[in-house]
């Protein structure tokens, strides 16, 4: 964990290399202002048909740490919503999660 998740409308999604260029922006910060070990960051795009609000959902679930405060939340979700927005031109909802890591029960 940290799961990024971006749900982008199919007729607005990026091109193969823009996409590959905002995961690997993502990865950073997640393993930058989150602290979080490479291979715990897992990072997809779903291509979604689009209902309404913003054009673009970005979901993060992480695991509650003590230096994951609420100031370090918010310079990277400001950081999330410049990396979206500047990959793809568009305004992101952006939500966070985060669990305790004893109601984290995973594989893999």
């Amino acid at each position: 964990m940290p799961n990024v998740t971006l749900f982008i409308p199919a007729e607005k999604m990026p091109s193969d290399q823009t996409l590959t260029g905002l995961a690997d922006r993502c990865t950073e910060l997640c393993t930058g202002h989150l602290r979080a070990a490479l291979k715990n960051v897992h990072v997809i795009t779903v291509g979604i048909r689009h209902g309404h609000g913003h054009p673009i959902f970005a979901e993060v679930r992480y695991r509650l740490e003590p230096f994951r405060t609420p100031p370090v939340m918010e310079r990277f979700m400001e950081a999330l919503d410049d990396a979206i927005r500047h990959s793809t031109g568009l305004t992101a909802r952006i939500r966070c999660f985060g669990y305790a890591a004893s109601s984290i029960h995973a594989r893999n």
